[in-house]
């Protein structure tokens, strides 16, 4: 497998950037049988996964995702979004819960020096930052299975229109691997 980071694929942009991360299977569900994204990922995207974390200023996450995919501490600061923090975060020295509008949040973020804002989920925590449009990009894997069943959607929430660039493509391994930009009007 040829490595995915390092050649300036992932790069950052210069000043306030939110950039999301998602893993979809091809038929379009978030999650696996199991209702974690953790089990549709596979080494291909694990890998972009840690570079995303790795060059992040400030990882962004909903309380339902960290508690449903497990969260650990990570060495990016975390503001887990909701209103308890899961019990695997709760003594963590670099992790806050945060609540409230979330362009309030966001401004807050950047205020504290945090450029690079990287958006772990889950759907309903993009749902809102699209609303309100605060997001830059996507990062969207989608990974070669098929799950069927009820499984969501990287999106959850009230219906929007939200017009996407294709900034990039890479395949490895029969995973896509997309970054899209928002596309601003």
């Amino acid at each position: 497998m040829r490595t995915l980071v390092g050649d300036g694929t992932w790069d950052w942009p210069q000043g306030h950037w939110l950039r999301v991360n998602f893993v979809t299977s091809v038929d379009g569900s978030a999650q696996g049988r199991d209702g974690r994204s953790g089990s549709i990922n596979n080494d291909v995207d694990v890998q972009v996964f840690h570079e995303l974390r790795r060059t992040a200023d400030v990882i962004l996450v909903g309380a339902g995702t960290a508690r449903a995919e497990e969260y650990r501490p990570s060495a990016t600061p975390m503001v887990v979004i909701g209103h308890e923090l899961p019990a695997l975060l709760a003594d963590a020295a670099n992790v806050r819960l945060a609540a409230g509008p979330l362009p309030e949040l966001i401004a807050g973020i950047h205020a504290e020096g945090h450029h690079r804002i990287l958006c772990e989920g889950g759907p309903t925590l993009l749902g809102g930052l699209l609303a309100a449009g605060l997001v830059d990009e996507l990062c969207l894997t989608t990974a070669p299975h098929l799950v069927g069943g009820p499984g969501k959607r990287i999106v959850d929430g009230p219906s929007l229109d939200v017009p996407l660039t294709l900034s990039s493509l890479v395949e490895q391994d029969g995973t896509l691997l997309a970054r899209w930009l928002v596309s601003r009007s």
